[in-house]
């Protein structure tokens, strides 16, 4: 017995299965992307953490920020069924140029520079014009307003962040028309910088400020006169937030007004913009045209903007998200989703074309989940927590 054991000991044994080993989870490729939370995922597994901080972040304790979220998820959709949605138009228009979608490229300043040092704003220069739309090129975004100008072939809107004195300004205005951006953004939220705390707590040094604060701190809405009137151009007043400030807007030459918060950046405990849309929309009374951004992260909150009286949306983190998830091809991606889903929203509601969407459209809701910057992806939170 002992001879057949140890006969048995030498036998040659069948190999076993090597163990499963549990795979670990790669970014998709762009192609793959089926969903915005794919996108969002894939740029939080990309940046460093300074960087998410940077985009993701509000001022303060980022109640702004969240009332952003909280106000869109306080508005329903109403549906009406029965209706030939075969075609649905979700064509608009900005100062007289035909946009293929509502959904523009907000100014997001020195970010895209972070996340890619050599090409900065180019990438979204190319996406926003491939894609039918606009995009605003930022005085902080690298490599330089030129370069993003010089990019396409059709011409951009300039957003300006005032950096030093009257003499700076007329400067890089001038640039600005030589390069040939059809449209003047002044950005008038900044005239003090908002405490972010998200940066300041990590020791992030990302700040996009420069130069010498004082001559913003003391700009009035005399200047935006001056400044349309240097440059010739279109001017779009960004940052309003109150009824009042919009109808000062238009009496001081505002061909639009630009209805956003920084993205609950710059004052903490303010209003979600969407629930001053209306006011403001009732202020300009026609005069001009309405653009709004606030916590953009569905096609849905697209749609509620339009309807509320917005001729088009600008997305600021969503671009800072799809061009750290994959560069170019990924804002390009994001722009097609955020489109799938503005006409799926609009074909279950029964609405063919943006220009019949309005007020009667939405209903105050209670919102259904807690808010936070990425609320609208369920998915992302279970798979990486709220960031």
């Amino acid at each position: 017995m002992a001879q057949k054991a140890k006969k048995r000991s030498t036998a040659k044994k069948p190999k076993r299965a090597a163990p499963l080993k549990r795979a670990r989870a790669k970014p998709a490729a762009v192609q793959d992307f089926v969903s915005l939370q794919e996108i969002i995922l894939a740029a939080r597994r990309k940046l460093p953490q300074h960087l998410w901080d940077h985009l993701s972040g509000g001022a303060d304790s980022e109640t702004s920020l969240l009332r952003n979220r909280i106000a869109l998820d306080s508005l329903a959709l109403r549906q009406r069924v029965l209706v030939d949605v075969r075609k649905i138009d979700i064509t608009t228009t900005l100062l007289g140029q035909k946009l293929t979608s509502p959904v523009f490229l907000a100014p997001v300043g020195g970010f895209v520079g972070f996340v890619n040092p050599k090409e900065g704003a180019c990438p979204v220069a190319r996406a926003a014009v491939a894609h039918g739309t606009t995009a605003f090129i930022s005085t902080a975004a690298l490599p330089g307003l030129e370069a993003a100008a010089a990019a396409v072939k059709e011409p951009l809107i300039f957003q300006l962040y005032v950096r030093a004195d009257r003499k700076w300004v007329e400067d890089i205005l001038d640039r600005a028309k030589a390069a040939g951006y059809r449209a003047l953004c002044v950005c008038v939220d900044r005239n003090y910088y908002g405490r972010r705390e998200r940066d300041i707590i990590g020791r992030n040094n990302v700040r996009e400020g420069f130069g010498d604060p004082s001559y913003q701190m003391g700009l009035k809405w005399s200047d935006l006169v001056w400044m349309k009137e240097h440059m010739k151009v279109p001017l779009i007043v960004k940052g309003i937030a109150t009824a009042e400030d919009a109808l000062l807007s238009v009496e001081h030459g505002a061909d639009v007004v630009y209805v956003s918060n920084h993205g609950g950046r710059q004052l903490d405990h303010g209003q979600g913009t969407i629930e001053v849309l209306p006011e403001v929309v009732a202020a300009v009374a026609g005069r001009a045209e309405i653009l709004w951004d606030g916590g953009v992260l569905r096609g849905t909150d697209v749609v509620k903007a339009i309807a509320l009286g917005a001729s088009a949306v600008g997305v600021g983190k969503m671009l800072g998200w799809a061009l750290a998830a994959d560069g170019e091809a990924g804002l390009k991606r994001m722009l097609e989703l955020m489109d799938l889903e503005i006409r799926t929203a609009m074909g279950l509601m029964g609405v063919t074309s943006l220009a019949q969407l309005n007020p009667s459209w939405v209903r105050p809701t209670h919102p259904v989940r807690p808010a936070s910057q990425t609320n609208a992806y369920p998915w992302f939170e279970q798979k990486v927590g709220k960031a």
